[in-house]
């Protein structure tokens, strides 16, 4: 058993709570766990939903004698195992231990110790990330071991051996913790972590996107404070944490599935009743009720159990849970998993809910979709004709990710790719902020950015500077920076192979520089030397972007805020061009240079500029 920040008990024991509480009946022996193990005072939200896990429950209430605490009510579900406590913590209410006595018949048959904490400073103000920063999406099993003692936890469900794609192989927190100082130096300012909660399945659970306990993270990685210390420590280097939610679903070895608390805790008891993903149907005016249904019912994979989110008990348990992570791991953002897979009525309140606590925070939604019309759908702001209101604040954005992978994976012949992505950025219209999108090339569920590129350095350069100076915020996949690519098209456990260096028998170092080609030296500095000039180019954060049609495969565009200006071209030809400046005019008086991001080689904007074959010129101009 471990403690995190201020001795919050993370897992409550049968065996811990016998001798902790003060018990004359048997049910001393029966409570498995209270979820959340903790919580804190000072939040907007009063109330707090105390789930208790536990057998011998029959006719049990909960009653609390604590200054400024409440209870509402207290209740069994369906299956009396679960006993919920509704809890209302007042602004009068101060941190620290308080007794749940458990009674039966007016009389008190145990006293259950539980805690409530101080918030960190400035909780609720705590800034999430927006265009200013630049996003590192990482799987943590496959970047860095740091400990190898965890490598094989007792009772582990899956094994660990790097020599099969979709095994464990070792990456940590420790491993990531070790190497912050590469990714600041990368120009990174939030890192993105695929799931860190506990996935106990007995086979592809590195991913995480099958959690098995959503207050635990999983023995993998560390332990709960590790978690916390590498938030921590990453924000002392400028770098936030953004956690992967998964609100739709969970893992089929998660605890409740050995014990439901309701019959309809699940949105299907079917596993073989698999969702249509018909991501169309929930905007669809003519679509019909039975195809909304199953999208939104439908489990995503059949070892994926999907949840009913319209259960109120439910709902309330996964808002508070991540309300929970924010303030335990001091979080910067959320990414939302499968967003619009779960119901949208919940979705709206879930995000409502948690921005209601941190009105600075960011969060970001995940529609797979390629038209921003379905897309946009989902993002706060949007008037939808059907009236739905949404509270996201964030999308990845799925359609301009083709667009470009079409351009810059062209290998001959670009007109027509770069007219649509000419024509996707136009359609920003649809989106009620364009600038709060992520930007990306690829992430862990597609092949990557140098695969798609057909392995061209020019072509990986020329999509870098894009994510760089389009609008948006940028992300990329760790190891973008030093070409990692995938060789099996579409293989999950390829395209997330490790980072090398992360293991301390890599005969290829990128932390170091050890064994890389020239190519990959070239491309990571490229990377460096982009992405920090963008920290402080305010241009591309929040710059008014003007596009010109574009013309010879070539596409130039600008981004400019205040007395700055930035001009960015891109030559898919694999020849020289020359470009007539008059014809940019609009944004280039009264300028007549600019410095080369690139080069740091000052330029002159005369009447014409050439710009080489397969190039990138990016002028910032002040």
């Amino acid at each position: 058993m471990y403690y995190p920040k201020r001795s919050i008990p993370l897992m409550i024991s049968a065996l811990v709570l016998s001798a902790l509480w003060t018990a004359t009946a048997a049910i001393a022996q029966t409570i498995e766990r209270i979820d959340p193990p903790a919580w804190w005072v000072g939040l907007k939200e009063p109330t707090l939903e105390l789930m208790i896990h536990g057998t011998q429950l029959d006719g049990v209430s909960v009653a609390v004698n604590a200054p400024g605490i409440r209870v509402i009510r207290s209740y069994l579900l369906e299956n009396t195992h679960y006993l919920i406590a509704d809890l209302e913590i007042s602004p009068q209410a101060k941190a620290g231990q308080i007794d749940l006595m458990l009674q039966r018949n007016g009389a008190t048959v145990a006293q259950v110790p539980y805690r409530l904490e101080d918030r960190g400073p400035h909780s609720s103000e705590r800034q999430g990330f927006s265009s200013k920063d630049f996003i590192y999406l990482e799987v943590p099993d496959r970047f860095a071991n740091g400990d190898v003692g965890n490598d094989s936890p007792k009772n582990a469900s899956d094994h660990t051996n790097r020599g099969e794609l979709f095994a464990r192989h070792g990456g940590d927190f420790k491993g990531t913790m070790e190497h912050l100082d590469y990714l600041q130096h990368l120009g990174v300012t939030m890192l993105w972590m695929t799931p860190v909660l506990e996935n106990a399945m007995p086979e592809a659970s590195y991913h995480g996107y099958a959690i098995t306990d959503h207050y635990k993270v999983d023995p993998h990685f560390g332990v709960n404070s590790d978690y916390r210390s590498l938030s921590q420590h990453a924000q002392k280097l400028g770098i936030g944490v953004i956690a992967d939610m998964v609100p739709n679903h969970i893992g089929s070895n998660h605890f409740w599935m050995k014990d439901l608390p309701t019959h309809d805790w699940l949105s299907s008891n079917d596993p073989t009743f698999i969702t249509n993903h018909a991501h169309s149907a929930i905007a669809d005016p003519h679509a019909a009720e039975i195809d909304r249904e199953r999208y939104i019912s439908g489990w995503f994979v059949d070892s994926m159990p999907d949840l009913n989110t319209r259960r109120p008990e439910l709902a309330r348990y996964l808002i508070q849970n991540a309300v929970y992570w924010i303030e335990y791991a001091d979080l910067s953002g959320l990414r939302i998993d499968t967003y619009s897979y779960s119901d949208k009525n919940f979705m709206s309140h879930y995000t409502q809910a948690i921005l209601n606590e941190y009105p600075n925070l960011n969060i970001v939604g995940e529609e797979w979709r390629t038209q921003p019309s379905l897309v946009s759908y989902w993002q706060a702001g949007k008037v939808n004709t059907d009236g739905y209101v949404s509270h996201l604040p964030s999308l990845m954005d799925f359609p301009l990710m083709v667009a470009q992978n079409a351009v810059f994976g062209s290998e001959k012949n670009p007109h027509q790719a770069l007219d649509n992505l000419y024509e996707r950025l136009g359609e920003d219209f649809l989106y009620p902020n364009p600038l709060n999108l992520v930007v990306f090339a690829d992430n862990h569920d597609t092949d990557r950015m140098f695969t798609q590129v057909h392995r061209r350095l020019a072509r990986q350069k020329q999509n870098l500077v894009f994510l760089a100076t389009t609008r948006g915020i940028p992300e990329i996949v760790y190891g973008d920076e030093v070409l990692l690519a995938n060789d099996l098209l579409g293989n999950d456990g390829d395209r997330r192979k490790d980072f090398p260096g992360g293991w301390a028998d890599d005969a290829v170092n990128a932390f170091t520089g050890k064994g890389l080609s020239s190519e990959q030296k070239d491309l990571q500095a490229f990377t460096q030397r982009l992405f920090t000039w963008r920290k402080t180019a305010k241009a591309v954060h929040t710059g008014h972007l003007t596009h010109y049609y574009p013309e010879h495969d070539v596409y130039v565009y600008f981004r400019q805020e205040g007395s700055q200006t930035v001009m960015v071209a891109l030559n898919l030809s694999n020849h020289a061009q020359t470009l007539d400046l008059t014809r940019f005019s609009q944004n280039l008086k009264p300028h007549t240079q600019g410095v080369d991001v690139l080069t740091g080689k000052t330029t002159v904007l005369d009447r014409s500029l050439s710009i080489a074959g397969d190039g990138a010129l990016v002028l910032d101009i002040n």
